[in-house]
């Protein structure tokens, strides 16, 4: 038990990290949470220092995800059978990212890090989820939109790939509270206005 709250501890804390907001911080001195939509995930990385760094954002958040999961797995075994150990840690981590513990809890939506929870538990549910919000987002050049959707899929992927219960009620909840985190993004999908990527 004590290491299963340590490791979910640790989680939480490598998912406070703030890769975009540090990388931003350091190649331009910006605040970007005064820039675009003051996130600091890849998409608002993007808007300040382009495609290229918006990519590595979102591979350094992804492994940000994975990481703790992967860690808490391998090291509290004792829960791992059932899932609930790496589950504990992929919960913080996402948690960690949205609200992180450095930046006043103002951080990201967690999208790259979720996904990287996800490859995580389940490698071929994490890259057909991936895949998904790739194609989507190509096509309707929404990246908010192409997140929710494919964050969805998740719990189903799950289900095929007869992953452990546990597994599949994270990845409702992760779906949930990511939905959550996009609602400004919603309304503006709704209205028409949504910023659009190229």
């Amino acid at each position: 038990m004590v290491k299963l709250i340590l490791f979910t501890i640790i989680a939480y804390l490598i998912g406070s990290i703030p890769t975009g907001y540090l990388i931003v911080k350091i190649k331009t001195s910006q605040d970007i949470r005064t820039i675009g939509s003051g996130s600091t995930g890849a998409t608002n990385v993007k808007r300040v220092l382009g495609k290229k760094w918006f990519f590595i954002v979102m591979f350094l958040d992804a492994i940000k995800g994975a990481l703790p999961v992967l860690l808490s797995y391998y090291f509290v075994t004792k829960y791992s059978s059932i899932g609930l150990a790496p589950v504990l840690s992929a919960i913080a981590v996402i948690i960690g990212h949205s609200k992180p513990l450095f930046l006043n809890f103002k951080g990201g939506k967690s999208v790259a890090s979720g996904v990287g929870t996800i490859l995580a538990l389940s490698f071929p549910t994490g890259i057909i989820v991936a895949i998904i919000w790739a194609i989507i987002a190509y096509i309707s050049k929404y990246v908010s939109l192409a997140s929710i959707i494919a964050i969805w899929f998740s719990p189903l992927l799950m289900y095929i790939f007869n992953q452990p219960i546990a597994y599949i009620i994270y990845c409702i909840l992760g779906a949930i509270y990511i939905t959550y985190l996009h609602r400004e993004n919603i309304i503006r999908l709704k209205n028409g206005c949504e910023n659009k990527v190229r």
